[in-house]
């Protein structure tokens, strides 16, 4: 069995940009919906993030690793471990947010802390949901139609995810469709590059120079704080 094939490096890419958009959307919204300190988010939220992703995936992996074993199989591919959108956006505004105000109303010294421990307990609850889940889960979804499962899937994906991408494609169409066109071609149009260069890793690159150049990604800025930080337990 073999611990690397070539699809591994277009899901890491493809993994990789995913979390990285999810932990812009939790810079943006924490900043300017919650107004978080920058100590309480780039100190405590967001490397908690990275030990979950790393432990997550290597799970994951793990999982895969054992289910090939048992199955005879070699195709199997691991659940890709991430930030859920849908969970984000209810986590921020409807949990954090009011759990803020509420703390800002009765007069709390630190209703940023307040905020942030309400999701902490927000998680552990869902978490605990999901793994009472686990015991029936899978009756149910031998019990309900395929169709029922995906449409909603689909509805979700669509309205929360989809739609608000799709539209900042739009909004800057240069970098948008130039990199939305390389996706296509290598992931459903399967072509593939010199070098077998990751089409993920050029849509990224690409995006990043045309952004440059378009002026939407002014170079040269960087905060004054900017540098190597090894991780603090």
């Amino acid at each position: 069995m073999r611990w690397f094939v070539y699809g591994d490096v277009d899901g890491f890419f493809g993994l990789a940009v995913d979390n990285l958009v999810q932990l812009l959307i939790i810079v943006t919204l924490c900043r300017h919906v919650l107004d978080f300190p920058d100590a309480l988010i780039y100190g405590r939220m967001l490397p908690g993030i990275a030990v979950s992703l790393l432990i997550g995936n290597v799970f994951y992996a793990l999982q895969a690793k054992k289910l090939a074993e048992q199955s005879g199989r070699n195709d199997i591919c691991a659940l890709p471990y991430g930030i859920n959108t849908v969970s984000l956006f209810a986590f921020i505004f409807l949990v954090m947010l009011p759990a803020k105000l509420a703390a800002q109303e009765a007069g709390a010294t630190d209703p940023a802390l307040f905020a942030w421990q309400a999701g902490l307990l927000a998680c552990l609850g869902s978490g605990l949901i999901e793994l009472s889940g686990a015991f029936f889960a899978e009756r149910l979804r031998k019990a309900t139609p395929r169709a029922a499962l995906l449409a909603t899937l689909a509805g979700i994906a669509l309205s929360f995810i989809a739609f608000g991408f799709l539209f900042r494609t739009y909004e800057h169409p240069v970098v948008g469709l130039t990199t939305l066109a390389i996706i296509l071609l290598v992931y459903f149009g399967r072509i593939r590059f010199r070098g077998n260069i990751p089409g993920g890793l050029i849509a990224v690159i690409l995006g990043t120079i045309l952004s440059w150049i378009m002026g939407i990604a002014p170079v040269g800025e960087t905060p004054d704080d900017f540098g190597f930080y090894p991780p603090l337990p």
